[in-house]
């Protein structure tokens, strides 16, 4: 499946600056790892989050444009996708990317 060049072009332009922020393509899509740990990413049209599992089954009840991460059948804790309209302002897609960068730095480094 291929990504949405410019999604991925926005969060780059998100990242820049912040320390240790790696690309790979990774589940058809492109990834953004910040120490080794998957940070977001952009599959298809849709933006890809990874936070705290708690953090995120609250948001799935409270925030629109939200549905699990699952590409294999079997849900991921924590991940998400986010809807275009969901990312379609700047500031929300900030919001989101900040929110997840947030996560992968606090784990250990890889």
């Amino acid at each position: 499946m291929a990504f949405d060049e410019d999604l991925a072009r926005r969060v780059r332009e998100i990242l820049d600056g912040q320390p240790d922020v790696a690309e790979r393509k990774m589940f058809g899509g492109i990834a953004f790892l910040v120490g080794g740990n998957m940070c977001c990413g952009v599959l298809g049209e849709d933006l890809i989050v990874r936070l705290d599992p708690g953090d995120a089954a609250e948001l799935m009840r409270s925030e629109p444009g939200l549905r699990p991460f699952d590409v294999t059948g079997r849900p991921m804790r924590g991940w998400l996708f986010v809807t275009p309209e969901a990312t379609a302002e700047d500031r929300s897609l900030e919001r989101w990317v900040d929110r997840a960068e947030t996560f992968a730095s606090g784990l250990p480094p890889k």
